[in-house]
């Protein structure tokens, strides 16, 4: 079962009690105080493992705990400490604070662990309050309480680029034409429920993360389908494929300027992200009007096509935009870098589209580190 958010509480150990004991042996008649410390509660601990890619694990934990420490003794002998609680999470979860909203830690580095509550400190055994004054102190302090935090586990899949449109837009047959992927491909909306993740591979050394998730439609930021409830899952892309249907009923300018609105009222800093757009099922249409419906296209979002695909050996009959520009630098940043007529199904331009957004993946990278 995919699960991407739960919520829960936990608590780090309390610390244990110090001792009160007094050394009493034969022979000796003022032993002295010889009471121990307690023991440290149990931390919290959050460990980032890649062989997990869901939360499920933790769906119906209501409480998680860390152990508490034990008591001390008499002999001096400390109390152990209690064993400490681990939580293991895939990576891209974040951590949040139910109570303020706020992001306490975001877990991306595959192995790491994190130390996110320290246990209760133990207390202190009678034998550390001797004095001259007081030869027999009958006082041991108690534990320290743990930390106890209600906190909202949430996943972020980790992607280099993230498709987005209208259900049924085909979405699904790209990422399992060009990524190791296999999601339920069926000609009806909403055939993919919960996000997927695919390898795309660039030759034998270069691939890039593509993450598909369930269509976004108008009013989805009111709560209408399943998509806004899935954008977290690109939050983390830095480069967004939004997917065009040429066979829709909808106008291909509509639903551009569709997912653009959905994606600034879920987060205005999503809808900043470096695009591209993929128009797609042109195989359902002749390739003069595929050429009609995106020189239209071209021109209601103020763009000049050209055909110039010959670096990407991509069919150069069909009109395209932006492959002679230097993705991501000379275009503002709401203007798509590339405009590109598909086909998932007859593998029409999809061996051009993924070097193009290999390419166009690499050069925000450096745009980002420089």
């Amino acid at each position: 079962m995919f699960v991407d958010s739960v919520e829960l509480m936990v608590s780090s150990g309390k610390g244990g009690a110090g001792s009160i004991s007094f050394w009493t042996e034969k022979f000796v008649a003022n032993g002295g105080p010889d009471g121990g410390d307690g023991g440290r509660g149990g931390a919290v601990f959050f460990k980032v493992d890649n062989n997990t890619d869901t939360l499920s694990g933790l769906r119906g934990r209501v409480h998680m705990k860390a152990e508490n420490g034990q008591p001390g003794t008499g002999s001096k002998c400390y109390g152990r400490k209690g064993q400490d609680l681990i939580v293991t999470v895939p990576p891209g979860t974040t951590v949040v604070d139910m109570e303020t909203g706020e992001e306490l830690m975001d877990l991306l580095t595959e192995g790491e662990t994190v130390l996110f509550l320290e246990g209760g400190k133990g207390g202190l055994g009678n034998m550390h309050f001797k004095s001259s004054s007081n030869q027999r102190p009958t006082y041991a302090q108690p534990g320290l309480p743990g930390i106890s935090k209600q906190i909202r586990l949430e996943m972020k899949l980790i992607a280099d680029v993230g498709l987005v449109g209208y259900p049924n837009v085909g979405k699904s047959t790209l990422i399992a034409t060009l990524s190791n992927a296999r999601p339920q491909v069926a000609n009806y909306e909403f055939t993919t429920l919960t996000p997927k993740l695919g390898v795309v591979h660039m030759g034998d050394f270069d691939s890039f993360m593509m993450a598909d998730i369930p269509g976004i439609i108008e009013g989805a930021s009111d709560g209408r389908g399943l998509g806004l409830e899935f954008l977290r899952h690109i939050e983390r892309t830095k480069t967004l494929l939004l997917m065009i249907d040429a066979a829709n009923y909808r106008e291909m300018k509509y639903q551009y300027e569709t997912l653009l609105v959905e994606l600034t009222r879920y987060s205005e800093t999503l809808a900043t992200r470096k695009h591209a757009i993929a128009i797609t099922k042109i195989d359902s249409l002749s390739r003069d009007e595929v050429n009609a419906l995106t020189e239209t296209f071209l021109k209601d979002i103020d763009l000049e096509a050209n055909k110039t695909l010959s670096q990407y050996k991509a069919k150069e009959d069909y009109i395209s935009y932006g492959f002679e520009k230097d993705f991501g630098v000379k275009l503002p940043e709401e203007k798509p870098l590339f405009v590109l007529p598909i086909s998932s199904v007859a593998h029409i331009n999809t061996e051009p589209l993924r070097y193009a957004l290999g390419d166009f993946i690499k050069s925000v990278k450096e745009e980002n580190e420089a």
